[in-house]
């Protein structure tokens, strides 16, 4: 899944592919003018450019990188002898989101100084939102001042200046769109209207559906965002449920969970399929709906991962022989618990899928509802982590021997349910049950990623240390990451 990347299929993005198609395809078709024109954020201060086309950087001698994210006032190009009235005209004119023409005097990067016929637009979405602003440009210095150079020498003052008005005509001619003999002429917008633009040319800011094949769906749409979601919790019900299932050796003969996990894996399966046929954004930002591009880029990147996510692990375990060999038994048990591991590749789809909470970053509730899911994922893991450490070394079976000074000894003994040695059976039993050791780990990992750390719950063994001293650290991680600006 792409995330929340639309490409070119969002409202800004659509309108910038139409204005940089079209304009590219009047300059071709109008070999004598080009059409010189920026476009500016109208939501942040100071109206950064986030587009200027090829013309405009011909115009004022600036390559498009030293033109980006500067204000699209073009205070930049002002200089000393740039009218100071006009040029508050013109912040006054973004201030209030208003429409407006000028004659000012700027000056190109070689501070070459150089008259503009500047119109400014307010571009509205379909809420009537002011999002980007259009400033167009034409160069009328011959109006003002024309100026003899080798091409025009011997022509009269008459003849520059007729030379002048046609190469500088600008946006206002070359931007009339070709209406042949039995075509319908298109309605002009609001905004062509004023500008003196066809409707052709100026293309209506809004969202705009790219065409796709019948069997494609697009990864914005209602119903593939509706099914992240569910894979989104299906994923987060694997991430607590498969560290849980490996580290305490559960066995899922129940048939209601072993439903329930076969029911999940379907679903992971069926995504696989989805994602055959879901569009992706190019490295251009375009969105791709070319079923052979899909199918590539699939296979490429999350196809095995996903394969590996969806295969029935549970239902291979439940049917799994059952020997009375005990050596047989240990190795069977340790090849369910290598598929039951193997489940662990679907956490990688968080990754994935968690980009879709990006547009959400903003609001304060869903980051600390989001922080405190992050936190409680990494204290479960850790927790299934650290029983995993202590029932391995609580029970010496080289010896036949006990550990009293592990945690797990000792909790055994503080709640009523200490370990017992089975003569007939030649074994340790009893300890403290699956659901008091889990609610006891979770806490001693919460105190230890809080940095609390009571006392009451402490590392005894040189590997019980060890993995207290690496969760202090990922405590440390978490909080930076927290608190960090």
């Amino acid at each position: 899944m792409a995330g929340g990347r639309r490409g070119l299929v969002a409202p800004q993005n659509t309108f910038l592919e139409n204005i940089v198609r079209r304009s590219n395809v009047w300059t071709l078709s109008h070999r004598h003018t080009d059409t010189n024109f920026v476009l500016g954020n109208a939501q942040i201060v100071d109206w950064p450019i986030v587009y200027s086309n090829d013309g405009f950087c011909k115009l004022s001698g600036y390559h498009r990188a030293e033109v980006m994210q500067k204000s699209s006032t073009c205070s930049f190009m002002y200089g000393e002898l740039t009218d100071k009235d006009t040029s508050e005209k013109v912040r006054l004119t973004f201030d209030n989101y208003e429409m407006n023409s000028f004659e000012i005097l700027m000056y190109k990067k070689n501070r070459t100084p150089v008259w503009f016929f500047v119109k400014i637009a307010p571009i509205r979405n379909e809420q009537e939102k002011v999002v980007l602003f259009l400033c167009t440009f034409s160069d009328i210095t011959a109006f003002k001042q024309p100026i003899e150079d080798d091409s025009s020498k011997g022509w009269g003052k008459f003849a520059r200046l007729t030379r002048a008005l046609t190469s500088s005509r600008g946006v206002l001619q070359q931007l009339q769109p070709t209406v042949h003999k039995g075509e319908n002429v298109h309605k002009h917008s609001r905004l062509a209207e004023v500008l003196q633009l066809g409707s052709d040319i100026l293309p209506q800011y809004k969202q705009e559906t790219p065409k796709t094949p019948p069997h494609i769906i697009l990864h914005y749409c209602a119903f593939k965002t509706t099914w992240d979601w569910v894979i989104l919790i299906l994923t987060f019900y694997t991430a607590i449920m498969v560290p849980y299932n490996v580290s305490f050796k559960t066995k899922q003969n129940n048939v209601t969970w072993l439903v329930v996990d076969s029911i999940v894996d379907v679903i992971f399966l069926v995504d696989i399929v989805l994602n055959f046929h879901t569009t992706f954004v190019g490295p251009a930002g375009e969105v791709i709906s070319d079923p052979k591009l899909i199918r590539m880029n699939y296979l490429k990147t999350w196809f095995v991962i996903d394969l590996l996510s969806c295969l029935p692990y549970d239902v291979i375990n439940a049917f799994e022989n059952v020997d009375e060999n005990w050596n047989h038994r240990a190795v069977t048990q340790g090849i369910s618990s290598l598929f039951s591991s193997l489940k662990v590749v679907r956490l990688l789809r968080l990754g994935r899928v968690a980009r879709k909470l990006d547009h959400y970053i903003e609001y304060g509730a869903a980051v600390l509802v989001l922080l405190v899911c992050v936190f409680g994922l990494a204290a479960h893991w850790l927790a299934c982590i650290w029983y995993s450490i202590g029932d391995y070394e609580v029970i010496d079976e080289d010896r036949n021997t006990i550990r009293t000074d592990s945690w797990l000894y000792m909790l055994g003994d503080t709640i009523g349910s200490p370990y017992r040695f089975n003569t007939s059976a030649g074994r340790w039993e009893g300890g403290p049950t699956k659901d008091s050791v889990y609610i006891t780990s979770l806490y001693f990992t919460m105190t230890s990623l809080t940095s609390i750390g009571f006392g009451n719950i402490a590392p005894t063994t040189d590997g019980e240390k060890i993995f207290a001293v690496a969760m202090m650290m990922i405590g440390c991680e978490l909080k930076s990451f927290i608190y960090s600006p």
